[in-house]
Parts: structure tokens; C-alpha cells; sequence
């Protein structure tokens, strides 16, 4: 899809200091996943900031499939390794959390065994640009608080 080659890594695609939030150690306040209502999409979950969070169909629950160049744009959701368990915020089901070890080190947050990604056409809070996004050989997007991809566009 052309939003995707369009998208690349500009400028205030990411939190200043230290690279894309998915890809840098994470401090505590990363780790919280929450719910928030996003146009067009509904009540779905965000990592602490409001940024939306996705799931890539091709992912194996449990098992994510997004590598390489794949992360740099869609940054996994991750506690660096050692680090304390990701946190629900309110609404968000503390059942459905877990963590996946990455081979970069730390692990990856998923929600009912889905690995959670940002996506780096999402520059602010509030934005669900990927919902629907064909890129990387699969469909992503937002999830609801029961885990499930919301589904509310169509991919062209």
C-alpha cells in the first residue's frame, strides 16, 4: 500500500530522546496499556501516551512475526528485559496481559496473546492511521478491550 512507503520514519514520528518508544527501554509509565475512545475507530487500547495499539494478523498469538525494517515502522510495545510486568488501566483486563521475550532483548506486550505495536504515521495521541493498514504481508489493527482487531475500515 502506498501509505506505507509514504510513511517512513520522519521527523516527530516518535517521542523525542532516544528513537521510536517501541524500540528503547521502556520506563514504567510505557508499560501501562489503557483504553481511550479514538475517532473512527472507538474505544480501543493505548500504550500510556494515547498512541494507538494494533495487532498484526499474521502474528501467531503469542508469537510475533513483525522483524527487522517491519519494527521500525510498527514498533512493538515492550518492557525491557528484567522489567516489572505490563499494567491495566482502567478497563483494560489484567488477565489478558502477558509478555513474549524479543531476541533484541526485553519482551513484547500482547493483550488475549496478540503482540501490540504503534505505528509511526500515528504522530499524536488520539490518531489510529494504521487501522486497516495492509503492510508488511498482513492487515493490521486496533485492538478492543477484549482483544479483538476492530474492524472498521476496509483496506484497499
Amino acid at each position: 500500500m502506498a501509505l506505507a512507503a509514504a510513511a517512513g520514519c520522519g521527523a516527530g514520528a516518535f517521542p523525542p530522546s532516544g528513537g521510536p518508544p517501541g524500540l528503547r527501554p521502556q520506563s514504567s509509565p510505557w508499560r501501562t496499556v489503557g483504553l481511550a475512545d479514538v475517532a473512527g475507530v472507538g474505544r480501543i487500547l493505548v500504550d500510556a501516551n494515547g498512541f494507538t495499539l494494533y495487532l498484526f494478523v499474521p502474528d501467531r498469538r503469542g508469537a510475533p512475526t513483525c522483524h527487522g525494517f517491519c519494527m521500525l515502522e510498527w514498533p512493538p510495545l515492550v518492557v525491557p528485559a528484567g522489567g516489572a510486568d505490563p499494567t491495566p488501566g482502567p478497563g483494560v483486563q489484567g488477565s489478558l496481559l502477558a509478555t513474549v521475550p524479543l531476541a533484541t532483548g526485553g519482551a513484547q506486550v500482547t493483550y488475549n496473546g496478540w503482540p501490540l505495536y504503534r505505528w509511526v504515521a500515528d504522530a499524536e495521541p488520539g490518531q489510529a492511521n494504521g487501522e486497516a493498514v495492509s503492510n508488511f504481508g498482513g492487515l493490521w489493527f486496533a485492538v478492543d478491550a477484549s482483544g479483538q482487531a476492530v474492524k472498521v475500515r476496509t483496506s484497499l
